[in-house]
């Protein structure tokens, strides 16, 4: 008998699921609606739409929004001279409720130096697993070559970014790739990550 996954929800357990999922992430040029990606199904049913600033008009400011276009995390990165001067950048997502008030439930830090980025661990920290540990997951590998995942605090791979190998040779961008979401993982909470890191290396969301 299978074992039932736990279940982790971040944004919402509706974007839980007891089996693994594969989702596909397709960008989409800034002229084309101010830039961003759609996030797709194994059924090519659009499950997530991401809007950079080239939509919003503000820098430093993303929107995970489901496929009916509802928003479901607003992600801001925080400013000010005490993040000019750590060496750390850090990003704060925020979930959406029902009344459209959004609380944070989760934060990033990225090294503050577009050379240490490959090199230094890009970590994250929810405040809904109750974890007295620093951080909760971390990337290993590097997002711009699609070949990444993200890891929890013991080393468990609950997402894995990456390109077929047919795709690949067909796309030198790698305006398409895939994310396989482990069971019980929250795809909202994992499209938020990846949605971060787009950002982060100046790929669709950034102006």
């Amino acid at each position: 008998m299978t074992a039932k996954a736990n279940i982790m929800p971040i944004i919402s357990k509706i974007y839980c699921s007891s089996s693994q999922v594969m989702l596909v992430v397709r960008k989409r040029p800034h002229v084309v609606n101010g830039g961003g990606f759609v996030v797709t199904n194994c059924s090519q049913k659009v499950v997530f739409k991401i809007e950079g600033c080239g939509v919003l008009g503000t820098k430093g400011e993303l929107l995970v929004r489901d496929g009916y276009g509802d928003p479901l995390v607003l992600i801001r990165r925080k400013g000010g001279l005490v993040q000019a001067l750590s060496i750390h950048r850090k990003w704060k997502g925020y979930a959406y409720n029902y009344e459209g008030f959004h609380k944070s439930v989760f934060s990033l830090k990225e090294p503050n130096s577009s050379c240490l980025v490959r090199n230094n661990a890009i970590r994250i920290s929810t405040e809904t697993t109750g974890s007295n540990k620093a951080w909760d997951f971390e990337i290993k590998g590097y997002f711009p070559d699609r070949d990444c995942s993200i890891v929890d605090s013991i080393g468990n791979v609950i997402a894995q970014i990456g390109v077929k190998k047919e795709i690949e040779e067909l796309m030198a961008k790698k305006d398409l790739y895939h994310i396989e979401v482990k069971p019980g993982i929250d795809q909202a909470f994992v499209v938020g990550i990846i949605a971060t890191l787009d950002h982060i290396y100046g790929e669709s969301t950034h102006c």
